[in-house]
């Protein structure tokens, strides 16, 4: 038997080819491109076990490839792997070497690998979530140029509202008039961006009995709904609710020994836009949802609001997980009892 590691690089791979003793066999780099990969792999195709390929942030091209052309591809958790501190040196071959190690070994972290239409879809909504994320930082800009000019601020939506002209009648000064409507104009053209991408995300997402689901959890309407079925894709894939919860970064990170906290895990192992849209759910819950509330404002008495806030998105995360797997719409009784 024989198993492929790949140290995938920007502009180039490390393709390397092990046997059953960890003896390397193959050792080439190669361009970032699909045919001298395969050609490299061909030759040993009938006795390789898999191919590992490290998650990185380039990696569509290459696993779709290998899998389109039969090899079995894992993709390597990053975060999940660590060698040897003590090691007094290694190189790109030594990478791909200890990944085709791991796959030898059975001890090969893996992450999922979204199907290519799947995550086309996904990816476009992490792009509306980009672009309001910059829609932001430049709403918050204007309304601390009014603060500074007039000592009083301007609301969200008023913001959103503003032009050219009705810039020009707030008697700013040359300059930052000029800058206030560089905000505006940005503004307005990410929000124009915006309302494209929701609407294509939620002709798609209303297709899917899932989405339906989600939207009866308080605190979730279409766009949240649309993420968080997107970035959870296969309910199936989670072995249970810890383990979703976990994905969801709605779990507490700390090493204990003996009792004692030692220090904490990789708080960031997990899924940043699941977490994300569960403490927009959570802070929408705790206004509409009595139930929700009621839950929020008893932790906040015995902690504070950022660990009610996260308390009451575990909730929902785990409910969410639930209402995915059962196929059936959110018991606040079940969840809040």
């Amino acid at each position: 038997m024989k198993f492929c590691g790949i140290d995938l690089h920007s502009n180039n791979s490390v393709v390397v080819v092990t046997d059953e003793t960890d003896r390397v066999l193959v050792s080439r780099r190669c361009p970032n491109r699909l045919t001298p990969i395969l050609s490299l792999l061909e030759p040993h195709r009938a006795e390789l076990v898999g191919v590992v390929v490290e998650s990185t942030y380039n990696w569509y091209w290459l696993v779709d490839g290998l899998k389109a052309a039969g090899f079995e591809v894992k993709l390597a958790h990053p975060v999940a792997m660590k060698r040897y501190d003590g090691l007094k040196h290694a190189d790109d071959k030594d990478d791909a070497a200890f990944l085709a190690h791991l796959l030898r070994l059975g001890i090969l972290p893996t992450g999922y690998i979204h199907p290519p239409q799947e995550r086309a879809l996904r990816d476009l909504a992490r792009k509306r979530i980009q672009l309001v994320r910059s829609r932001t930082q430049h709403i918050l800009s204007v309304e601390n140029m009014m603060a500074r000019q007039f000592g009083q601020r301007l609301s969200c939506n008023e913001v959103k509202g503003l032009s050219a002209t009705s810039v020009d009648r707030l008697g700013l000064p040359t300059d930052v008039a000029l800058a206030m409507k560089a905000n505006v104009g940005i503004v307005q053209a990410l929000q124009t961006q915006i309302d494209f991408l929701e609407e294509r995300l939620l002709h798609e997402a209303r297709l899917r009995p899932e989405f339906s689901l989600l939207k009866t959890m308080p605190g979730i309407g279409e766009v949240l709904a649309t993420i968080i079925m997107l970035e959870t894709e296969n309910i199936e894939r989670f072995a249970d609710v810890g383990h979703f919860a976990s994905y969801a970064r709605c779990v507490k990170s700390a090493h204990y020994s003996n009792g004692k906290k030692k220090g904490e895990g990789n708080a960031k192992n997990g899924n940043a836009y699941l977490i994300w849209a569960y403490i927009e759910a959570a802070n929408f819950a705790r206004r509409f949802s009595e139930d929700a509330k009621r839950f929020f404002e008893k932790k906040k008495a015995r902690t504070n609001t950022v660990v009610a806030t996260k308390a009451l998105a575990h909730k929902l995360a785990r409910a969410s997980y639930h209402i995915l797997k059962e196929k059936q719409p959110f018991d606040a009784r079940r969840c809040f009892a």
